[in-house]
């Protein structure tokens, strides 16, 4: 045990004063742990008058038993004791602001995940209720591709267009020979023709990505779709599948990324 100090030296203990007692202490370790044990039954008793009795360790590790805390303190933590000498309140110290911004992240994180279990939850049920049965959801991939494929289709059918008129304006200009110089109108024409051709070029290919991208969704709903459907008929079987989430039970979730 570290080394105790007295704020008051007034008190005594019997007829022998504390400051002779400390002395003592000094060279016995016994007496020391003694010392701490008399101090504090003492400075309880005396709280009666003196009101609340804080215990507090300074920056060499030495408990200090005060009536009041030092300045010096304020931040650190310390114990309330009362006139029994009985903890009655612990106060911790004050937060450093590595702590409170820990303390911080620690909550926007815990409030992510939360939301992103309910996310899952509610796409949960939503799958659930949508589909009855496993072909409802080629159906509805079906209908959705065919949508895109439509898509696909009419710019690619308008490309087609488009590069006749621009092959009828490029013989026009080369009708007017070399040394002649083209009308504006049929300058403007052959730019605009070029660039719908260039958008209609980047549709095709948002659109071919688009098709990647909901072939992975459809197979990602029918994926979950029969963990669901497994865990709910093993539920009412009495019998859930190990490892198998169950419906309103969302799988394990990572935080979305703050940005």
């Amino acid at each position: 045990m570290r080394g105790f100090r007295l704020k008051s030296t007034a008190v005594t203990v019997g007829i022998v004063p504390l400051r002779r007692i400390r002395g003592e202490a000094a060279a016995r370790p016994a007496a020391r742990r003694l010392l701490a044990l008399v101090a504090a039954s003492l400075l309880a008793a005396s709280g009666a008058a003196q009101g609340a009795t804080y215990k507090w360790i300074d920056d060499k590790g030495v408990v200090h038993y005060t009536d009041k805390i030092p300045p010096e303190a304020l931040n650190k933590g310390n114990v309330v004791l009362d006139k029994n000498g009985v903890p009655v309140k612990r106060n911790d110290p004050a937060m450093t602001p590595e702590q409170r911004r820990k303390i911080l992240d620690d909550e926007a994180r815990a409030e992510q995940l939360a939301k992103d279990r309910e996310l899952v939850d509610r796409r949960d049920r939503a799958l659930l209720a949508t589909y009855t049965v496993e072909g409802e959801i080629d159906l509805a991939r079906r209908r959705a591709l065919s949508t895109i494929e439509q898509q696909i289709q009419s710019a690619t059918a308008y490309t087609v267009q488009l590069n006749k008129r621009k092959a009828d304006v490029d013989q026009r200009k080369t009708a007017l020979g070399e040394k002649a110089a083209v009308p504006p109108v049929l300058e403007r024409e052959i730019a605009n023709i070029d660039a719908e051709l260039s958008r209609q070029s980047e549709l095709v290919t948002a659109k071919e990505r688009e098709i990647v991208m909901v072939n992975a969704r459809y197979d990602a709903d029918k994926k979950r779709w029969r963990e669901l459907r497994a865990a709910t008929e093993a539920q009412m079987r009495g019998a859930p599948v190990p490892g198998t989430p169950v419906p309103g039970t969302s799988p394990p979730v990572t935080p979305t990324a703050q940005k």
